[in-house]
């Protein structure tokens, strides 16, 4: 993928990659990313796969969600986008935020969502979790963006994951803050929104993180894991929130296999 590919727009404007062809994978990043986040899968994945990479509401160059909009709303756009798109069905793949909304599709559009994929997604927060992030909300509602903060949880201190730390760095640095504010809020708000339905999600269902993330933790995705009747959890030793990133051949060697089930 070039480093800016030329985006087109579904009717409702959501900006979109495609590449390959064959059965459907969308890909749906987290906040403040573009969908450029997803350019290793993209490149691995098209030679079996029609690839469709979503720049997320109010990210990259998609038009916004209403201020204010939860959980539901971003699943809501991403059914209209499958529409608008004419995607009967489709395996979806979703990092942290994305992660989120590709739960909900699962639990909510049946037959619509082959497979499900979550990379770094997060379940049913701590208490003492769930008022962390709730706070970070608060803060960027009120316009304090912090770059620093969220790339040192993603990325700590390993100087193997410099580019992928650049990369990062410059997409949080360029997204629109009241479209940044919008999803972060529903983010804060939505690991408990459809953690009850994982019992009646019978696609395969791949839960992926890395074992020094310290918000998507492996717990949780063991925990997503054992509750869908088809999950399977997968731990990438030696990194932390930004897999696709910092981990590409391993993370897509786990979706090819999930892509098989």
């Amino acid at each position: 993928m070039s480093p800016t590919p030329q985006r087109s727009r579904t009717q409702s404007g959501t900006a979109f990659v495609e590449a390959g062809a064959g059965e459907p994978l969308v890909l749906i990043h987290g906040v403040g990313m573009r969908l450029e986040a997803w350019a290793p899968q993209m490149a691995a994945l098209s030679r079996t796969h029609r690839i469709v990479a979503l720049d997320m509401p109010g990210h990259g160059e998609s038009a916004p969600l209403a201020e204010g909009s939860a959980l539901p709303a971003f699943v809501a756009w991403l059914a209209r986008v499958l529409d608008e798109l004419r995607i009967e069905a489709a395996n979806v793949a979703g990092h942290s935020m994305g992660a989120l909304i590709a739960g909900g599709a699962a639990a909510t559009l049946g037959s619509r969502v082959r497979r499900v994929a979550l990379l770094n997604g997060v379940y049913r927060r701590t208490p003492d979790a769930r008022e962390a992030v709730l706070h970070r909300a608060r803060e960027i509602a009120a316009g304090g963006v912090d770059l620093e903060a969220p790339l040192r949880r993603w990325f700590g201190d390993d100087p193997e994951t410099e580019d992928a730390y650049r990369l990062t760095r410059g997409w949080l640095s360029g997204v629109d803050p009241a479209g940044y504010a919008t999803a972060y809020a529903a983010f804060a708000g939505g690991d408990e929104t459809y953690a009850d339905a994982w019992a009646d999600v019978h696609c395969p269902a791949l839960f992926m993180t890395g074992d020094g993330d310290p918000n998507s933790t492996p717990a949780m995705a063991e925990a997503m894991a054992e509750a869908a009747p088809r999950g399977e959890a997968v731990t990438i030793r030696g990194h932390r929130h930004m897999v696709n990133l910092t981990a590409p051949d391993e993370v897509n060697g786990h979706l090819v296999r999930w892509l098989q089930r």
